[in-house]
């Protein structure tokens, strides 16, 4: 897994706060909202992963429903590319292609559309965080189902304790992430 520098790292954690219990007991939630509310702290976020991926080869954005959408579709614009949105089953219209994935209590479908993606088109997967990964690995199979590879997942927060980064490591495909914060 790549990681931004400590002190980009440090600046953006200091825009997110750690929630106890919620949603519920035992869990640690990191917020975004601080860092999606500070001018500064989005924008130096989005600048973050534009200045990683310009003059790599990129294609299409995806992101990832729902606040893979507000960095995924920022930086798309940035890159001057396409943007995909990966969406839970039944949001999308026309024909569409999904994959299951389970949940720590059952399972969950993400879709995308069939036309969304060319053969051999380089996507850049974005997300806001990544816990257990089941929902990233769900994304890269749909991309690379319909004909994508997937140049790297890049995460605004990596949960490394719970996985997820290395999950996504372990089926090929590169992780980045701004900051990483232990316990889960």
């Amino acid at each position: 897994m790549d990681a931004a520098s400590p002190a980009l790292s440090a600046a953006i954690k200091a825009h997110i706060r750690t929630v106890p219990d919620y949603p519920k007991q035992g869990i640690l939630f990191r917020d975004i909202t601080g860092l999606l509310e500070n001018a500064e702290g989005l924008r130096l976020a989005i600048d973050a992963i534009v200045e990683r991926y310009e003059g790599r080869t990129i294609d299409l954005v995806a992101g990832i429903e729902a606040r893979g959408f507000i960095f995924g579709a920022a930086v798309a614009y940035r890159l001057g590319v396409g943007f995909i949105p990966v969406r839970k089953a039944g949001k999308l219209p026309g024909e569409v292609v999904g994959v299951e994935y389970e949940l720590e209590y059952g399972t969950d479908t993400v879709e995308i559309r069939v036309d969304a993606v060319a053969d051999g088109d380089h996507v850049l997967l974005i997300d806001d965080l990544v816990a257990t990964g089941g929902t990233a690995s769900a994304a890269l199979e749909l991309i690379r189902k319909v004909g994508g590879t997937v140049a790297e997942a890049c995460f605004v927060i990596d949960l490394p304790d719970l996985g997820g980064s290395a999950h996504l490591e372990a089926l090929d495909c590169p992780v980045f992430a701004l900051c990483a914060f232990e316990g889960h």
